[in-house]
């Protein structure tokens, strides 16, 4: 890792850390907490943000075509999506789904080598910024999801067990949750399904094998595409639909902390 990396990667691993401490406080003494939580997540993608393109300015072809570089990508994929939500009061919630697991998986990332420089690769640069970057954005989107679907299980218990914290946790509606559930994953899907036709398209052209990684995406895009079935047509709606939306987020994890280093690069 450069020296110039290593100077950007603790300023966003502080930031991240930070937001995670001050959302979990936020739980037990709401409202004072808030504002250094949505600043360090801000302070923290902004650090990211500049070590991107630090990366791509000093890389010798696609700078996050590595396991461990498309995971930094990921985490900064999840953290920007995250932001377009929690800087508004009642989503700042949310931060305690998301930023525990950026802080894992940026640490991750650092640890195997993600925020150093990128190398030459046999593929194009084109081709890798369509399909890695339309399926990260893909999966961030679904973490989000299954954040927003974790939220949702957390509040109904909370109404459910009248829980004496119910009126002091801000929190958004079960139908703006439900709502925005839905919304996500049908914005989403279509991105995954370009990610992965780019990516079976160079297959078909070039040769190559069919691994892991792409048989348990394939898994992901056929739960999701599930969910929007049952959900527009079959009225699924409620817990069902929460816990789909967590189950297809365990698989997108399987894929890319599990799946892709074993089989993908």
């Amino acid at each position: 890792m450069s020296e110039l990396a290593l100077v950007l990667f603790w300023p966003a691993l502080i930031g991240y850390s930070e937001a995670a401490v001050a959302y979990l406080g936020e739980t037990i003494r709401p409202g004072r907490l808030a504002r250094y939580a949505i600043w360090g997540v801000r302070l923290g993608w902004l650090a990211q943000t500049a070590l991107l393109i630090a990366q791509a300015a000093h890389a010798d072809g696609f700078p996050w075509d590595s396991w461990a570089g498309s995971l930094n990508l990921f985490v900064w994929m999840c953290v920007g999506v995250y932001l377009i939500f929690g800087c508004r009061a009642p989503f700042r919630l949310l931060g305690l789904a998301v930023m525990p697991l950026a802080v894992a998986l940026f640490v991750l990332a650092w640890a195997a080598g993600g925020a150093g420089g990128g190398r030459r690769s046999e593929f194009g640069s084109v081709f890798l910024a369509l399909h890695v970057g339309l399926t990260l954005a893909a999966f961030a989107a679904f973490t989000l999801a299954a954040g927003l679907a974790a939220v949702y299980l957390w509040q109904d218990h909370r109404i459910k067990s009248r829980s004496p914290t119910l009126l002091r946790v801000r929190a958004p509606s079960l139908t703006t949750l439900e709502s925005l559930i839905g919304r996500v994953i049908l914005v989403s899907l279509p991105a995954l399904t370009l990610g992965i036709g780019v990516g079976l398209a160079r297959l078909d052209a070039e040769g190559g094998r069919f691994d892991a990684v792409m048989a348990m995406t394939l898994v992901a895009w056929a739960v999701y595409a599930t969910f929007l079935v049952l959900r527009y047509e079959a009225g699924w709606r409620g817990r069902r639909a929460a816990y789909l939306a967590v189950a297809g987020f365990l698989i997108v994890v399987a894929v890319r902390v599990g799946a892709v280093p074993i089989s993908h690069f």
